[in-house]
């Protein structure tokens, strides 16, 4: 923007001064010769009494006088065709000089200039003087690179004053566009100073109540989330408790075991919407140990299926940037979503690796495999809710890993979830 600025004012700077710098430099030439011209002729005026009543020796000694003074070429012809001066060949204008009128001509030699004489005896006398063109152009060259210096000046002068205009332009514009990146990357605290003209301040006021509305938002939707969250322990308690009721251990374990799990996600959701991470991320687990423990926990429901679980899981501990909580909600959207879209009696593997700097959670299994669009919040083509790999994939994302989907060679869903390593977290 600056170059533009820079740019648009020279570019207009040129322009105004060749619209005035042009005339004037013509202007200083004409002048010039008009002084030059103005001189002369005065000269030869000066020689008209003196040629209109002195004897030719008188003139002669005057003109030659003259002529040395001025520099110039000055030439008496009198009546009788007798030549004072210069000896120069008489030229039309002296000859129509003779008949009375005095003018001035261009010659090749310069400007000419003949002066009638009348009052002689013999007839009337011509006074002819020519200015050269040196005198006529004298002192235009150095006019004219004044005003081309001047010109020059006063273009840098514009461009030094657009420079620092286009500073107090574009600098407003580059916070503005600064503290819209942060707010685009979570950094709501960001505000922008505001500066520069009216407009300017104006956007800057505008972007700042943005970033306070959003903030006012957010806190309102994660203190709604939390109070929904909470009103789910009354009936998960209930739950609990008809759970701890049945007669069967096993059937009571189990129920008391997806109560938990229940129970711990919506722990999860509460103090998730009541602490807003930072960019940083603070949150940390072992992920050996929490895919162990959701494995086991679906291991039973696949047992009751007939489905065969392959696991492959490394040992811990592997500290991973996503808290607990969330990393145990997206195994099991992801188990999840192998039991709610697979026919009972489907196999499955969960492979659990460490990589260069992450870790590699893989579920893939024998299925029809993924739809397109799978991974899109809210589409699903299943009849689910479609929200388990968005789940899965913002946990990935929030641990500075990624979400991968594809399919096996023989058919079937291969989902990888990777995660950062945080080498760094303390999991004592």
């Amino acid at each position: 923007m600056r170059g533009r600025l820079a740019l648009l004012v020279a570019a207009v700077g040129v322009l105004v001064m060749v619209a005035f710098l042009v005339p004037l430099a013509v202007l200083v030439r004409t002048v010039a010769a008009d002084r030059a011209t103005v001189r002369a002729a005065a000269d030869a005026q000066s020689l008209v009494p003196l040629v209109g009543t002195a004897d030719p020796d008188t003139v002669r000694l005057t003109v030659d006088q003259l002529a040395a003074g001025s520099r110039r070429e000055v030439t008496v012809f009198l009546a009788d065709g007798t030549v004072l001066g210069a000896r120069v060949a008489r030229t039309p204008a002296v000859d129509l000089a003779a008949r009375g009128q005095s003018l001035t001509v261009e010659s090749a030699a310069g400007r000419e200039v003949v002066i009638a004489v009348q009052g002689r005896p013999d007839g009337t006398a011509v006074i002819r003087t020519v200015v050269p063109r040196a005198e006529l152009t004298a002192g235009v060259t150095r006019a004219w690179l004044v005003l081309a210096l001047l010109g020059l000046l006063l273009v840098l002068v514009g461009l030094a004053v657009a420079d620092r205009l286009a500073r107090t332009l574009v600098r407003p514009i580059a916070d503005l566009g600064a503290v819209s990146h942060r707010l685009a990357n979570a950094e709501l605290d960001a505000r922008v100073e505001p500066a520069g003209p009216s407009e300017l301040r104006e956007v800057a006021g505008a972007l700042n109540h943005l970033a306070e509305r959003i903030q006012v938002l957010l806190r309102e939707e994660r203190e709604q989330v939390a109070d929904l969250s909470h009103r789910l322990r009354t009936p998960l308690t209930v739950l609990r408790l008809e759970a701890e009721s049945l007669r069967d251990p096993d059937d009571a374990a189990r129920l008391t075991t997806a109560v938990d799990g229940l129970e711990r996600a919506v722990t999860g959701v509460i103090r998730q919407a009541r602490w807003r991470s930072t960019a940083a991320g603070g949150g940390g687990c072992d992920a050996a140990a929490v895919v162990a423990d959701r494995v086991a926990f679906w291991s039973v429901l696949a047992e009751d299926t007939g489905r065969s679980v392959t696991l492959d899981l490394a040992p811990g501990p592997l500290p991973v940037r996503v808290a607990g909580d969330e990393l145990a909600a997206a195994v099991d959207a992801l188990l999840g979503n192998v039991f709610a879209h697979t026919p009972d009696g489907t196999p499955f593997t969960v492979r659990l690796t460490p990589e260069a700097g992450q870790v590699a959670l893989t579920v893939a299994d024998a299925g029809p495999g993924l739809p397109a669009g799978s991974a899109r919040r809210g589409a699903s083509g299943a009849g689910s809710t479609g929200l388990g790999l968005d789940i899965a994939d913002r946990a990935a994302r929030s641990g500075g890993g990624r979400l991968e989907l594809g399919g096996a060679p023989g058919g079937g869903a291969v989902v990888t979830l990777r995660l950062g390593l945080n080498p760094a977290l303390d999991l004592g």
